[in-house]
């Protein structure tokens, strides 16, 4: 496992070494997805879209181009991203009399269309998401998956015909969440957002934060109850059941590729990165143990059993490559496939096979009658394990401190002493104390739609600046 200091190397030098991507396409910040990265990137997608289209969520996919007026229709909004925007001025040699943008993100591209559909309370909900790249001239370091300019992004949009509706929304949001990062192993703080740093347009913003092994913490996402802060100024109104006209409310709900950066820093080892069962590109991997006597029959076997298994809906891969076994099993740990099957030929004769879980290393020999029941076990197991030992890690990181006197800010702006939680009279001018005072960025108050407990309690204490009584804890950290 890299420490703090040589995690930042570490992470670029992986990423490119187990063709993740590759960052040498001749624009800063929009790099190639190469295929092993790309299969797990969709199959993370599979799950986001699992998750929507079980919750009465329809998939939709709007243009990538923006027109100014629209995007400028939302004062707030533009605001938040005009030194991100990447504009489009001509079309050839004609000049364009609106001038277009790349996405940055949606909301000025569908709610002019939302203000089209919804018409009666019948209309409403109305809950739609999409899959799409998003664009942003990031201007600090750029890192693979983590800051980019071209942004591979999830992005769900609600309407209501109320608040109170759409706060439903919002909790149904936090509970996809919850079983999303289970099944990626990312246990993740759920904090309200300082005003300062909420969503532009956004009447406020849960921000959800994972910690990377350098101490610091990294945003993979977000949840925004926007009340009528857009459908005031895109017209989305509905007429209710006694004739009258009201504006929708709104949420959105956005992660990111940022969540494949999360999964190489959190689950990884000294021999490389594990990666969920869930969204491993392979499950599992078959090495045949090959001999000068009995190759052809271990060969035969061995791919008998790869159709076996992936009948049983399993994502398997057959090494059948000309290398020493030690060889594969090197390449195959790097690059995180959770277990193994070996099957030479004295696993034929005993019509049985050798199944290695990542990230334990166990050994287990296994019946060829009970093989698919241990694999899906095993996978259950070491999905478990990596969420047991990622959720240890973040707990032990939290620091709970009285004071800001006990903050201790590491010297290396590469790494961080952790995520610090702190009593908060709730003041806006002591929340800016904690910033200035600490250099830490906060992530808000914890919120009771996700793990409050992590932060700890703020009962009987007082603020970590004033010394008045607190009304809640508050957490800082620095940022990726």
């Amino acid at each position: 496992m890299p420490g703090r200091e040589e995690f930042n190397d570490w992470y670029n030098e992986i990423v490119e070494r187990l063709e993740l991507t590759d960052k040498r396409y001749p624009i800063k910040g929009m790099n190639v997805w190469r295929p092993y990265g790309w299969k797990l990137m969709r199959n993370i997608d599979s799950l986001i879209r699992h998750e929507f289209d079980s919750t009465g969520h329809d998939e939709v996919l709007f243009p990538l181009l923006i027109p100014k007026d629209q995007f400028a229709k939302e004062a707030e909004h533009i605001k938040g991203f005009d030194s991100e925007v990447y504009w489009i001025t001509h079309a050839g040699l004609n000049k364009l009399d609106v001038p277009l943008l790349l996405r940055p993100t949606s909301e000025t591209a569908m709610y002019p269309m939302f203000s089209l559909w919804v018409r009666a309370h019948t209309d409403l909900p109305l809950k739609i998401y999409q899959l799409v790249n998003t664009f942003r001239y990031e201007t600090k370091q750029t890192r693979a998956f983590i800051r980019v300019r071209e942004i591979h992004f999830f992005e769900s949009h609600t309407c209501h015909v109320d608040f109170e509706d759409a706060e439903r929304q919002v909790d149904e949001d936090t509970k996809i969440l919850r079983r999303f990062a289970g099944k990626l192993c990312i246990p993740y703080l759920l904090c309200k957002r300082p005003d300062w740093d909420k969503f532009a347009g956004a009447f406020y913003t849960l921000g959800i934060d994972a910690l990377m092994p350098n101490g610091k913490a990294l945003q993979i996402g977000s949840i925004h109850q926007y009340k009528e802060n857009f459908s005031r100024p895109y017209d989305i109104q509905y007429e209710d059941e006694s004739g009258e006209h009201r504006y929708v409310h709104q949420t959105t709900f956005g992660m990111s590729e940022r969540l494949v950066g999360t999964i190489i820093g959190i689950h990884s080892d000294d021999k490389g990165i594990i990666i969920p069962p869930a969204v491993a590109p392979y499950q599992l991997v078959i090495v045949p143990i090959i001999s000068k006597k009995g190759a052809v029959e271990v060969m035969n076997a061995a791919t008998k059993l790869r159709d076996e298994i992936a009948s049983a809906g399993i994502r398997v891969h057959l090494d059948d490559r000309g290398l020493r076994p030690g060889n594969k099993y090197y390449h195959w740990e790097e690059r995180g496939v959770p277990l193994r099957v070996e099957i030479g030929l004295r696993d034929i004769e005993k019509n049985s096979v050798v199944l290695v879980r990542r990230d334990t290393g166990e050994k287990s020999f296994v019946p060829r009658s009970g093989l698919i029941t241990a694999i899906q076990a095993a996978m259950d197991a070491v999905e478990k394990n990596l969420w047991d030992m990622a959720e240890e890690k973040l707990k032990e990181n939290i620091l709970i401190v009285d004071s800001i006197d006990d903050v201790v800010i590491s010297e290396d702006e590469d790494t961080a002493s952790g995520i610090y939680s702190m009593p908060w009279c709730g003041s806006e001018e002591c929340a800016h104390a904690i910033e200035e005072k600490t250099g830490l960025g906060l992530l808000g108050v914890p919120s009771n739609r996700g793990n409050p407990e992590y932060a700890g309690s703020y009962e009987g204490k007082k603020c970590a600046i004033c010394g008045k009584g607190a009304i809640s804890m508050v957490m800082a950290a620095k940022s990726m």
